[in-house]
């Protein structure tokens, strides 16, 4: 049952379907990228796994591919544990402690706090150790609840965790441990910080599928309610706050040429799903767990790109469609456009090369 809001028409099922599953056809052969291992249990992902999954504000769905794939959901809980803190401390201390300006960096860096010892933005991690730190309750327990809870709504189902990659991150996060205690030292955290990391841990570690973080990104899209139950996940007013941070920050040190290729507020995550809001009137997730030096899935910003430039859902397009994205779906013909590729292979990945000149 769908609740398609006044002024939009209902887009075409199948000619939305039949996009989908032509950008599935051209992209399922690409390799690229290597699936992370720095949590070693993220290593025994499928490479093969790919699905696309499109949820609207009025509760349609639309997925192609390996919609049963479970994935943990990893920093794609980010934008959603920050709305949580907002919604438990405001505005104002949340920022206190943690910027809202784009780092420049990688998604784990070490080495940079800002002028004031916080950390850059709540979607680096170190942001987001600050942030989940800021969530209430009366015991680790209770704060876990609450994280869980709010995350259920917005997917529309009670999640679950998949223990062996909580248990994985706890015994390797090295890096986010040596984070936590710097914060420590600056103020930026003010109680336990192995409590701290092991909530950090299992927010990261809840387990979805592609069709979970549509409706999650979908809710995003619908001022915070999800639109397949009509319950409240986050407040209205924080919308702005999380798309913003989302659009400035989420793709880390790739998101400037994400803002200008897509253009959408998005978050990515290491497991191999990224998550775009198009605010009013859809969420979308690929998942495929081949990822580049910067932890995004190498099909997904393909596939995402193909999106933006053919039925115009870059944020700075979607006036000339009046709110009907959808609705210009077309058969996808042109490929993603391509900038000159300015990339190497570096660390654990290799970033996706771009062959075709700018178009």
């Amino acid at each position: 049952m769908t609740n398609q809001p006044e002024g939009i028409a209902t887009p075409d099922r199948r000619r939305v379907l039949g996009a989908l599953e032509a950008l599935h056809e051209r992209y399922r052969g690409c390799n690229e990228g290597r699936i992370a291992s720095y949590i070693p249990e993220l290593s025994k992902a499928d490479p093969s796994c790919f699905a696309i999954a499109i949820v609207t504000v009025a509760g349609e769905v639309f997925e192609v591919g390996d919609r049963q794939a479970t994935f943990t959901i990893q920093s794609l809980s980010k934008p959603f544990t920050h709305a949580l803190a907002l919604a438990d401390r405001g505005r104002g201390h949340v920022m206190q402690r943690v910027g809202v300006e784009p780092s420049g960096d990688s998604f784990d860096s070490i080495i940079r706090l800002d002028s004031t010892n916080r950390p850059h933005n709540p979607m680096v991690n170190s942001g987001a150790i600050a942030v989940t730190s800021m969530i209430a309750g009366s015991s680790p327990a209770d704060r876990f609840e609450r994280i869980l809870g709010m995350l259920g709504r917005a997917m529309g189902r009670r999640p679950s965790i998949d223990e062996a990659v909580f248990q994985s991150e706890r015994a390797t996060g090295h890096r986010n441990r040596a984070m936590a205690y710097l914060m420590l030292n600056f103020g930026i955290l003010d109680r336990d910080v192995e409590e701290i990391l092991d909530l950090y841990f299992r927010q990261c570690s809840v387990l979805v599928t592609a069709g979970d973080m549509a409706t999650m990104a979908a809710t995003l899209a619908n001022g915070g309610v999800n639109p397949r139950t009509s319950e409240r996940a986050v407040e209205t007013e924080h919308i702005r706050d999380v798309l913003t941070v989302m659009h400035t920050c989420g793709m880390y040190n790739y998101a400037g040429e994400w803002a200008y290729t897509v253009g959408l507020p998005a978050k990515s995550g290491v497991s191999g799903g990224i998550i775009a809001v198009v605010p009013g009137q859809f969420g979308i997730c690929v998942y495929s767990p081949r990822v580049d030096e910067r932890g995004a899935s190498v099909r997904g910003i393909k596939i995402f790109e193909d999106l933006s430039r053919n039925c115009g859902m870059h944020v700075f397009e979607t006036w000339r469609q009046q709110g009907q994205v959808l609705n210009h779906l077309d058969e996808v013909r042109r490929p993603a456009p391509a900038l000159p590729d300015t990339t190497h292979p570096q660390g654990d990945a290799t970033v996706h090369k771009r062959d075709n000149a700018l178009g």
